[in-house]
């Protein structure tokens, strides 16, 4: 346990840190939007599950093809540039659904969509290790959790408003183009503010294994818990994002709810998932970080089992407090990761921003609801929560 409670961030750090979290809630609601989204074009264009996880799919290969570049660009031209390029491509992608929905076509907008997905992957790049910076080392992790806690209200906002809006029965072309405008047109606003305030660049400290000449990408596979870490989010990427795309098409599938009334259920998950972000920074200030993970990562799993055991509402409120244990895994691990890293921590943090390409686990969770039951998917986000089990136990031995 820690015995005292140290500030999350100074007076000097304040502005950046309010204005930076600004843009957790950004890229929360552009991500959760992906999963009314899939549903809607499913009940729109007569697809199946397997062919509308390509939403998914197309916007995390943005984030995978982008990651490396967004960290060499962030390295060369800093935070606040790397967050204003992020910005421009993102708000680019939205307004691309204009053409889209003329063209009518379901990989028209997946073009739009890589689009957002590189654009999202330079503000995480630039925004989640900026964020660990804006205070006290000791309060790093909980600060994270605290700015990632709005990317939950970014989330919860998407599936309320975009949910109930797109599940009003009009034209696939009508709907999705309302609300992506009205994003692009923020999202370009937000990034000319960007480039009128002052953002102080961090300089972070030089270990002294990493002075000599050399890849700073080749540099990081020394960093064996960085590794470890790397893998645990993606781990956790694999299993948050396949159950957020599958949840509504999994209620529906059971027979308990509607499309409309589904999108709501799925907007009360998310706000779970909030309240779990705010609650987990909090307690944060008092419990080691890696214990929380491994508290956390547990509750998960016994969650997901339940769902497996397909024991009726029972199974669907496991699911819903699964979100509850979940809420701060990503800033967690992503903040351990990074620990001790000193110059390297944006190449480091670039890299880590490919996992997100393990929304893709949705295409195989979609194959696997095609062709057997609609319970037994759960199994591939029981394997990721177990993995991130096992980071958070090695870690909770090694600061024994």
């Amino acid at each position: 346990m820690k015995t005292n409670q140290t500030k999350l961030t100074d007076k000097r750090s304040l502005v950046p840190f309010v204005l930076i979290t600004s843009l957790f809630f950004l890229w929360g609601f552009a991500r959760a939007i992906l999963d009314v989204l899939n549903k809607h074009f499913q009940n729109a264009l007569n697809i199946s599950i397997t062919q509308s996880a390509l939403i998914q799919v197309t916007t995390y290969l943005g984030y995978f093809l982008m990651a490396i570049p967004a960290g060499i660009y962030i390295n060369k031209h800093g935070y606040r540039r790397g967050v204003v390029f992020g910005l421009l491509l993102f708000g680019l992608g939205a307004l691309l659904f204009i053409p889209g929905a003329k063209i009518g076509e379901f990989y028209a907008f997946l073009v739009a969509l890589f689009i957002i997905g590189c654009g999202l992957v330079f503000l995480e790049t630039a925004a989640n290790p900026y964020v660990t910076e804006l205070g006290p080392k000791e309060t790093s992790t909980s600060r994270l959790n605290l700015s990632q806690s709005f990317n939950g209200l970014g989330s919860l906002f998407a599936t309320l408003v975009v949910g109930q809006f797109l599940f009003n029965g009009s034209q696939v072309g009508g709907n999705v183009v309302v609300p992506y405008t009205i994003l692009g047109a923020l999202v370009l606003v937000i990034a000319f503010v960007f480039t009128r305030v002052d953002l102080p660049e961090i300089q972070h400290e030089e270990k002294n294994e990493d002075k000599v000449a050399g890849n700073n990408y080749a540099k990081l596979w020394k960093h064996k818990m960085f590794i470890f870490g790397l893998v645990a989010l993606l781990a956790y990427e694999i299993a948050e994002i396949s159950i957020n795309s599958y949840f509504i098409n999994f209620v529906t599938g059971q027979g308990w709810m509607s499309d409309n009334l589904a999108s709501i259920v799925l907007t009360a998950a998310l706000a779970f998932f909030m309240v779990g972000r705010f609650l987990g920074s909090w307690i944060m200030r008092y419990v080691s970080a890696q214990r929380m993970l491994l508290y956390c990562a547990l509750g998960s799993i016994v969650s997901i089992s339940t769902v497996l055991l397909n024991l009726g509402y029972i199974s669907m409120i496991a699911l819903i407090a699964n979100y509850l244990f979940e809420a701060i895994m990503f800033p967690t691990i992503f903040a351990l990761s990074l620990t001790g890293l000193g110059n390297l921590t944006k190449s480091a943090s670039s890299l880590l921003m490919m996992t997100p390409i393990g929304g893709c686990g949705f295409l195989l969770m979609g194959y696997i609801a095609d062709t057997t039951n609609i319970i037994a998917p759960f199994f591939i986000p029981l394997v990721g929560y177990a993995f991130v089990l096992f980071f958070a136990w090695k870690l909770v031995r090694k600061t024994a």
